[in-house]
């Protein structure tokens, strides 16, 4: 009799507790009838009827919208932080820097939120800006903290590089802003794209920080479906949900292939480069000879 294998198992286990739920979800967006609980056969009605709730819709394409601009500022932030933190030299503070860079990862985001409230009742009373809270405040609030991840991930990378790459460009005349674009980016490319779809994610995901720094008229995805769930889940609700988990679910799928094919590609190049090294070693060899 063959044995169990374990870790299959447990993996297997756990793939369906965290799966199983996002299926019942999608299999009752397509129920026909309006009572979330109760089955009454297939239908599309729900999803044909998103197109009518203007409400909804617009909140998101704005969660859309705030995630975009979001992970794009946090993967300029996030990685300009990683290299600091990797490759300057040993400054005074940079502990300190470095625990602040990541201090967001671990802070209640009740607390972040609270005080970046704090933060524009002051400023609009100081200098008039922000003179009303709206999509401006939850984007800014948004990359204060997911520029820490894109941060996290971008330097476990940034340390497993070879810098001798660098330096024989730098050698070879390339000032190190032109290093940074052309040989140090497209290596950590992979990361950065994991930063900007993990932000993308986080920002389309928030609750708690929009909350505090939204004001009228920039109400987002979750909120929406936070306030009608209190009077119980609709079946738009859950149409949309799985409309944004397929697209989420596709948008993983053509990165995890674009970082494959990267990665692919680096190694390929790797061994060309053995292979002409062991070749030219060859060769000097024989000439010795």
């Amino acid at each position: 009799m063959k044995r169990w294998d374990v870790p299959k198992v447990m993996l297997l286990l756990g793939l369906f507790f965290i799966y199983l739920p996002m299926v019942i979800l999608v299999i009752y967006s397509f129920n026909a009838s309006k009572l979330v609980t109760v089955w009454g056969g297939w239908s599309i009605h729900w999803y044909v009827g998103l197109l009518d709730n203007t409400q909804l819709m617009n909140s998101v394409w704005r969660s859309l919208q705030v995630a975009f601009f979001t992970s794009c500022s946090a993967v300029i932030i996030g990685t300009l932080a990683a290299f600091v933190m990797t490759r300057m030299r040993r400054f005074r503070g940079k502990t300190f820097f470095s625990g602040l860079v990541t201090a967001p990862l671990v802070m209640p985001e009740v607390i972040t939120g609270l005080s970046l409230l704090l933060l524009f009742v002051a400023m609009g009373q100081l200098i008039g800006w922000p003179g009303q809270r709206g999509l401006t405040t939850i984007w800014i609030a948004h990359t204060s903290f997911t520029a820490s991840y894109v941060a996290v991930v971008v330097s476990s990378r940034l340390k497993e590089l070879d810098l001798s790459i660098e330096e024989a460009a730098m050698d070879l005349g390339a000032r190190p802003w032109k290093t940074f674009l052309l040989i140090t980016v497209p290596m950590i490319a992979p990361s950065i794209a994991a930063g900007w779809m993990m932000a993308f994610t986080l920002s389309l995901d928030d609750l708690v920080l929009a909350s505090f720094v939204s004001g009228p008229g920039s109400t987002t995805l979750p909120m929406e479906i936070f306030s009608a769930v209190r009077l119980g889940v609709k079946p738009e609700i859950n149409a949309v949900a799985s409309l944004i988990l397929l697209s989420v679910s596709l948008a993983t799928l053509i990165a995890w292939f674009l970082i494959r094919r990267s990665e692919k590609r680096r190694q390929k190049a790797m061994q060309q480069v053995f292979a002409s090294e062991a070749e030219e070693a060859a060769g000097s060899r024989q000439r010795m000879a």
